[in-house]
């Protein structure tokens, strides 16, 4: 089954379940997925779509440090509800240890001694952790070992 496909059928059971928190965020998921595919006047396969759900949960990570600074925990609590059900479509995220050991190895294998190479370093390692990992934390790992 394909990720559009399971995306539909989850819609489907929990609004049959009248799990409206659940149907809302698996709707907008959906309307995004459904968007970026207008915009490219294609359809997405698996890994496109994975593409548009890692960009949904960095805005939604993004959306949690505002709502803090507002002092806003309900929002704060809501959002991370809402990640908690988006990451479950997402591949497993690599942890921290692992991206330090990814990253490692391509600094290594791009030869980077300064900060100043991080985008070659960045370049490298993206290709390799798509939909699996956070993008700033990325670049504080690379950051801390170029330094």
């Amino acid at each position: 089954m394909s990720l559009k496909d399971r995306l539909q059928e989850d819609w489907k059971t929990a609004m049959k379940n009248k799990d409206s928190f659940r149907s809302n965020v698996i709707s907008m998921a959906r309307a995004a997925v459904l968007q970026a595919e207008k915009a490219d006047g294609s359809k997405l396969d698996d890994e496109g779509v994975i593409a548009v759900l890692s960009k949904e949960v960095k805005q939604r990570r993004d959306s949690i440090l505002e709502f803090e600074k507002g002092n806003r925990q309900d929002l704060v609590q809501q959002t991370e509800r809402e990640i908690e059900i988006l990451l479950e479509y997402l591949p497993q995220q690599l942890s921290k240890e692992e991206l330090i050991e990814i990253v490692k190895s391509a600094v290594k294998e791009v030869n980077a001694t300064s900060v100043k190479e991080i985008g070659k370093v960045m370049a490298a390692i993206m290709p390799k952790v798509k939909g699996r990992a956070d993008g700033k934390l990325i670049n504080e790992i690379v950051r801390q070992i170029l330094q």
